[in-house]
């Protein structure tokens, strides 16, 4: 915090009616002191601060979860640290290590934290990437032949590549028409969002705009699938429920420790 993704799935927990721990990890650049979220003063924690207080926030309460929309030179450091803290964890950071971050949890680790670790909390984008990758398991090879290409637009400050473009690039190319993540097309400047990309202005500072294209070998048939979002509402609210979901998991002792935001589309929780 006081990241824009952050702060609005704070302002959904509060919305929800559920508790809204008032601390958020910061950079240590960071001036502010505390931010305001919906009335609840959240004091700002720097990186030199961090083990000392997500040990003091397991102490008073070890059930709460933790949310991290960092950035992914960050992100594996703060896994650490949650799991350290045996803090269970939601992480919408796409780029860090996530091998690494499921083996903080994973059997036989020393953390008796739990995670849930996706690449996109939207419901809907959930089941479509769900829905492509059982399709590619039932008709493995059905596009062989054809060529895909992808582009992806997110606000100029995004760092990596879509994560949601690289899972959906995984199940295109089990359906036979293979892409290297690296031939992803990234959409950064503003002026081609609105222009090749069809941002509206409005959406410039928080959108999420996909487009993959699929063209038969010979270019007699053409195949183009887009989902587009503006704002960040539908990605708050289902890292919320995400939160509900792994906190449940946790409190009935599952034995899994480890899900994606499928496990909760699959469940019938995602609100």
């Amino acid at each position: 915090m006081p990241g824009k993704m952050a702060t609005a799935v704070a302002e959904a927990v509060v919305a929800r009616g559920l508790t809204l721990v008032p601390v958020g990890l910061t950079g240590a650049t960071v001036e502010d002191e505390s931010i305001d979220v919906s009335g609840v003063a959240v004091r700002l924690v720097r990186p030199d601060e961090r083990e000392a207080t997500l040990s003091a926030i397991a102490a008073d309460d070890p059930a709460t979860m933790v949310v991290d929309y960092t950035h992914p030179s960050a992100v594996n450091a703060n896994v650490a640290a949650y799991a350290a803290a045996n803090l269970s964890f939601v992480v919408g950071t796409t780029g860090g290590d996530e091998a690494a971050m499921r083996a903080t949890v994973a059997d036989g680790a020393a953390s008796t934290a739990y995670a849930l670790i996706a690449p996109n909390m939207g419901k809907q984008i959930v089941a479509l990437q769900a829905a492509l990758e059982a399709a590619a398991a039932t008709f493995p090879g059905a596009f062989a032949g054809y060529t895909l290409s992808v582009t992806e637009s997110h606000q100029s400050h995004k760092a990596d590549t879509s994560g949601t473009a690289k899972a959906n690039v995984a199940a295109f190319s089990a359906l036979g028409a293979p892409l290297p993540v690296d031939a992803i097309v990234k959409v950064r400047v503003p002026a081609d969002q609105v222009g090749e990309m069809g941002v509206p202005e409005a959406a410039l500072s928080g959108h999420a705009f996909h487009t993959y294209r699929l063209v038969s070998g010979d270019g007699s048939v053409r195949f183009e699938l887009q989902h587009n979002v503006c704002g960040r509402s539908v990605y708050a609210e289902g890292t919320v429920d995400a939160c509900v979901f792994l906190a449940q998991r946790r409190a009935g002792g599952d034995a899994v420790r480890v899900y994606n935001m499928i496990d909760v589309l699959r469940a019938g929780e995602m609100s």
